[in-house]
């Protein structure tokens, strides 16, 4: 009997502390030190949510960028529904989903440069809100002409809210679309 109650007193000990105490004291942490983070990283404008910097979204007109493919099913960029497209390499579905990604690229794009690959493949999570700086260096063209800027004012938008390799080399140069977009919007046509 001794052992069993020790058991339950022990029990419900670790049970407060790592159940109670602890989450606890982490949420006010991430309150006080993180507080945006804490909060989904929303993104407001005139008091109205736009989105979140860790979701991305879809944008199709000509004077935005244009986010990774979504894998989320019916979806685009579902969070509920997030997830890669589990297709390998050689699936001929995915196959024709990069053609018909690359066809509608290059009519929007007109532009003989390579296309990055990040911009006709989806990311593991189906939701990634960066792309590439190349792939946001290839889009500028088209976003230059439909906002009636010049190529070197959207370069100079895209180096702004480019983020770049942790110490030079971990990771690749990638922009946040969202931002990217909503930096554009600032500008007077």
């Amino acid at each position: 009997m001794k052992y069993i109650r020790q058991s339950l007193v022990l029990l419900a000990i670790l049970t407060l502390i790592t159940g109670v105490i602890y989450p606890l004291f982490i949420y006010a942490i991430g309150k006080t030190v993180f507080p945006v983070q804490a909060n989904g990283s929303l993104i407001e404008q005139n008091g109205q949510l736009i989105g979140s910097s860790l979701i991305g979204q879809q944008f199709s007109q000509n004077k935005y960028f244009w986010s990774r493919p979504s894998a989320s099913s019916n979806n685009p960029y579902n969070a509920l529904a997030s997830g890669g497209s589990n297709l390998g390499p050689l699936n001929p579905q995915l196959i024709s989903n990069v053609k018909d990604r690359v066809a509608l690229l290059q009519a929007a794009n007109p532009s003989n440069a390579p296309i990055p690959v990040d911009l006709v493949t989806a990311s593991g999570s189906g939701l990634d809100p960066e792309i590439s700086v190349s792939g946001a260096y290839f889009q500028m063209q088209r976003v230059a002409q439909a906002r009636h800027l010049s190529v070197s004012q959207v370069q100079e938008i895209i180096d702004k809210n480019a983020k770049y390799p942790l110490f030079g080399f971990l990771g690749e140069a990638r922009v946040n679309v969202l931002a990217l977009n909503l930096a554009l919007d600032k500008i007077k046509e």
